[in-house]
């Protein structure tokens, strides 16, 4: 028997709300990674971690036909975090 709309769209907003706080989770630690980063004099960036990241996570689907969306989701977070990394050197003058 097949869902209701209604029904569909409540498990969404559920999932959603997950993403959401993980998101923000996420984030947090980001400005750790950021403190870390200004304590070491490190750069925000390394390329190698990220790409190691991007696999990881695409490793972690059950179907890989979801293999470049989750490459492009990925993209995108670590972006935020970069930004977020960066933001955070700046104002610690870096």
């Amino acid at each position: 028997m097949m869902k209701e709309l209604a029904d569909i769209r409540k498990e969404l907003d559920s999932v959603d709300r997950e993403i959401v706080a993980l998101f923000e989770k996420r984030m947090l630690l980001c400005r750790e990674v950021a403190q870390y980063k200004i304590t070491r004099g490190l750069p925000v960036l390394d390329r190698s971690r990220e790409e190691q990241v991007l696999e990881n996570r695409a490793s972690m689907l059950s179907d890989p036909y979801w293999r470049d969306s989750v490459r492009e989701l990925f993209e995108g977070i670590m972006a935020l975090s970069r930004a977020e990394q960066e933001q955070l050197l700046r104002e610690a003058g870096r």
